[in-house]
């Protein structure tokens, strides 16, 4: 869950403010099954190449098949052949763990019955690109005046880890990073200065080119000039009222 949400909610609890809470703890529950539709379930049989029926010989030797192929020192440190060796690891690790196992295929079993698709997305420049320009073409059709703006920042970062930064830093894919940054920019355009001022922090965390500092510096600059806007506007309103009020005794005095 997005900071936004999670770390607010716990506060007004301790603090015994309920009433104060409930709103927090309702987008709290919104969130969770946002984030439990949007994330996808990593398919690790599918990582592995073996059927959901293999046995634990099996999925062991694919594991060693795949893992020699992939390895770093046998692809001279390739960072997408990096990225490829983790993912099966990680499939390696769940699979051969009984515990592990368990709970990963009643949440397959789940997300099937819900008819979730689920991906063996390896993170990469590329890959987390990919999934910002599908954010990207999804918000630009959504009316940014009922947007779930919280629902929206949480799966930013649930995207945009810190450990999903770390392995996009370790390509030194500067380029991608910056267009990476532009869609989440563009995608969060709309979210008041709270929720701009925390992602402003975390986009920054990315290794991309000198000028998306500056970028990400407008973005939140903007976002202040509309939230000043916004709090300007009802004293605005009033007055004109209040103008057109007077005008009107006036006019019929």
């Amino acid at each position: 869950m997005g900071r936004a949400v999670s770390f607010v909610l716990p506060d007004l609890l301790i603090a015994g403010d309920p009433k104060r809470a409930a709103p927090y703890l309702a987008a709290f529950l919104i969130n969770s099954i946002y984030l439990r539709f949007t994330l996808q379930t990593k398919d690790y049989y599918k990582i592995l190449d073996v059927p959901p029926s293999a046995t634990a010989k099996e999925i062991k030797s694919a594991y060693r098949r795949l893992a020699h192929e992939f390895h770093p020192d046998k692809n001279n440190n390739d960072q997408y052949a990096g990225a490829r060796f983790e993912i099966i690891k990680e499939a390696y690790e769940v699979l051969s763990n009984p515990a592990k196992k368990d709970y990963y295929l009643q949440q397959r079993w789940y997300d099937q019955v819900m008819n979730k698709k689920s991906t063996d997305l390896i993170v990469s420049p590329v890959t987390v690109l990919k999934q910002f320009l599908e954010l990207d073409r999804y918000v630009s059709g959504l009316d940014v005046y009922r947007m779930d703006n919280a629902g929206l920042y949480n799966y930013i970062c649930g995207v945009l880890s810190d450990e999903t930064i770390e392995k996009l830093n370790a390509f030194s894919e500067k380029d991608i990073n910056s267009t990476i940054i532009d869609s989440a920019l563009k995608s969060s355009r709309s979210l008041p200065l709270s929720f701009a001022t925390a992602l402003s922090g975390r986009l920054m965390k990315l290794n991309a080119d000198a000028v998306s500092p500056e970028r990400i510096r407008r973005f939140v600059h903007h976002s202040k000039r509309t939230a000043q806007w916004n709090n300007y506007k009802i004293w605005i309103v009033l007055f004109v009222v209040l103008i057109l009020c007077y005008l009107i005794y006036s006019i019929g005095s």
